[in-house]
């Protein structure tokens, strides 16, 4: 079975020289994940979509692995727009951004 290639900042793989090392720095950066990160976690992960439609250029995510309906899943338990300093509820929508853009978006 083939993966499908990882489009994530948050993703290292290490293949030099035979290597086969890949990690989730965003889970790696959480010490308190209460489940361990595999690389099958990526196929479901909400990650790249939510950093692809975020309003928010400078979008930082803390995140960590649970069980979910008997599935291990990626969730994002933090979120902030590094630009203005701001916690966001929703991850996609930094009020101070859309209003930089010239639009409030609700």
């Amino acid at each position: 079975m083939t993966q499908r290639p990882v489009n994530c900042r948050y993703f290292y793989g290490d293949y030099f020289r035979g290597k086969n090392s890949e990690i989730c720095r965003l889970i790696e950066a959480n010490p308190n994940s209460p489940r361990p990160w595999r690389r099958k976690l990526c196929d479901s992960c909400p990650v790249p979509e939510i950093l692809i439609t975020s309003n928010s250029r400078d979008l930082l995510l803390e995140g960590e692995v649970k069980r979910r309906f008997l599935r291990d899943q990626v969730e994002v338990t933090f979120a902030v727009c590094s630009k203005h300093m701001l916690e966001l509820a929703d991850p996609r929508h930094c009020p101070a951004c859309a209003r930089e853009e010239g639009g409030e978006i609700q």
